[in-house]
């Protein structure tokens, strides 16, 4: 086949193009797409297409779908609110008649905003739903398919859960308990699980084996056993773990690319409310962070007033063709991201004990990258704020921060380990002869803006909010604030300045944090610095 292509300002013939340079012109992305349009449609998925601008009132009820997204509304020529799309799945359950099913798969544009730099960015989405009474054949057809999307986009992990099993570890924990319960299986915290297994006063054995259902990460062949013989007491996790291996012995018998492995993982935690069984999500070498994110929502076609089920699964194309920003030379190191100053050095010490690390790396200058050539291992000295930062976006592939800093950037990390360094509490602090005055918002100076703002709104009272970024003390002294919030270590300070703690709000201390897409590939060498470090604790 051939096409004559004609300048647009002269009308004599320039050449013939073929189909093959034609697609030679095309990004890469253009390209994956329309490889997978083709591979849907030869599974009797039909084209879908939403509208750009829905009603804000079916996100705003459906929120926590979204993982915690702004989204951008305007005010309709009618009076309604409405939204740019930020999810393409809720639009799709939201415009399926109870009882009708639907194969759809769509290639749309998302909008949602960038929690670091409060931009608002466009994602490139492709996916498919497929919404009817769904069968084990439907659940193995989609799983396939998204196998074969992350094929096309790279090299990388399937990595598999079920909501039976977060559902039934959840069961021997108080009902309130159970988004921290969540979050632990999410961060892979076995510290955090152990103090809630403390807390719902379970015994030692039993919080022994939930510690090591946390870490427990792998390739689905060599973990399964594992797993199963860790659940054996927990009757819901076990049959989810069941059909999980039915599902991978199944896709062991199909001709499915090499490229991609399945990997068991109870840290892939898609939101709780809304979905019901299987969970997957992808990744893959070239992208830092998950690109893929499907699994059963039936719960959330319920909460529409729908009778049917649901399975189906959304990937980013943005990452497509794009290359890490890394230089060569880093690509054989474990890269970790220290804060400056002497947790940084305590941290590093700590290595050196562990045998992780050689000693007399560090040098006495203002050298920001250190070599530990014997041991590959490239150390970052970065700002204490910002160590988060780094590992979520994979420059570091693990690092140590406080835990004061991730609960205020909500930075999206593994928190593996508590280092039991730097131990500190988040507090409020107020002058010794400080009285509340109710009538008014309470005037708080702090540098944790979101922690205050939602310890707050726990309690009920209204705040305004002073932002600072140092000598805090000040504030309530020279009148800028009524009380702030800070950390709090020996309390020397505060004493110091007339100042003294009204209520804690949390503790905190040093954690190492892994990056989500790290993980995934460099998990087996990660793993073996953790367990070395954890002797020394």
């Amino acid at each position: 086949m051939a096409l004559t292509v004609r300048k647009p300002d002269q009308w004599h013939e320039i050449g013939v193009i073929s189909v093959e340079e034609l697609w030679n012109v095309l990004k890469p992305a253009e390209q994956v797409e329309l490889k997978l349009r083709k591979l849907y449609t030869q599974h009797h998925f039909s084209p879908y297409h939403s509208n750009n601008f829905e009603e804000y009132r079916n996100y705003q009820q459906n929120d926590q779908f979204l993982r915690g997204s702004s989204i951008i509304t305007f005010t309709g020529t009618d009076g309604r609110t409405m939204a740019l799309k930020p999810d393409v799945t809720l639009s799709i359950a939201k415009n399926t008649p109870s009882g009708e099913a639907r194969r759809v798969y769509y290639v749309e544009d998302v909008y949602r905003q960038d929690r670091q730099a409060g931009e608002y960015q466009k994602i490139d989405q492709i996916g498919l739903e497929l919404i009817d009474q769904i069968t084990w054949e439907d659940q193995l057809e989609v799983v396939k398919l998204a196998w074969e999307s992350l094929a096309q986009v790279g090299k990388g992990t399937l990595d598999l859960s079920h909501m039976g099993i977060l559902d039934g570890i959840c069961q021997r924990f108080p009902e309130a308990d159970r988004q921290k319960v969540l979050h632990c299986l999410r961060d892979k915290s076995s510290h955090g699980m152990d103090a809630l297994t403390e807390k719902a006063g379970l015994s030692a054995t039993e919080a022994e084996k939930l510690a090591k259902l946390v870490r427990l990460s792998g390739d689905f062949e060599t973990k399964y056993q594992k797993a199963k013989e860790l659940l054996a007491e927990y009757p819901q996790a076990q049959a989810g773990l069941a059909e999980l291996n039915q599902l991978y012995q199944a896709l062991q018998k199909e001709q499915l690319s090499a490229s991609i492995r399945i990997r068991l993982d109870f840290s892939i935690l898609n939101d709780a409310d809304y979905y019901s069984g299987l969970l997957f999500q992808g990744f893959i070498e070239e992208a830092r962070e998950t690109i893929l994110y499907g699994g059963r929502y039936d719960r959330l076609m319920s909460r529409q007033g729908k009778a049917q089920g649901a399975i189906g699964f959304g990937m980013k194309l943005n990452h497509v063709g794009q290359k890490l920003p890394t230089d060569n030379e880093s690509s054989g190191y474990l890269n970790i991201a220290l804060p400056k100053g002497r947790m940084g050095d305590a941290v590093y010490d700590l290595f050196t004990k562990a045998g992780v690390a050689a000693q007399g790396v560090f040098k006495d200058n203002r050298q920001l990258i250190f070599c530990d050539e014997e041991n590959k291992l490239r150390f970052f000295l970065v700002k204490p704020s910002d160590v988060a930062i780094y590992v979520e976006h994979g420059v570091a592939d693990i690092g140590v921060v406080g835990k004061d800093i991730l609960m205020e950037s909500k930075a999206e990390v593994i928190e593996f380990l508590d280092l039991h360094m730097g131990v500190c509490r988040l507090a409020v602090a107020a002058r010794k002869d400080f009285e509340e005055d109710f009538s008014r918002p309470l005037r708080v100076s702090t540098k944790y803006p979101q922690i205050t703002r939602q310890f707050y709104q726990g309690l009920g009272r209204s705040v305004e909010l002073i932002q600072l970024h140092g000598s805090i003390e000040l504030a309530p002294l020279l009148g800028l604030s009524d009380v702030i919030v800070d950390i709090v270590e020996t309390g020397t300070t505060l004493k110091e300045n007339d100042l003294e703690v009204i209520q804690d709000i949390a503790p905190s201390s040093a954690r190492l944090v892994i990056n989500h897409a790290t993980w995934r590939f460099k998990q087996e060498r990660i793993q073996t610095v953790i367990e070395k470090v954890r002797e020394q604790l």
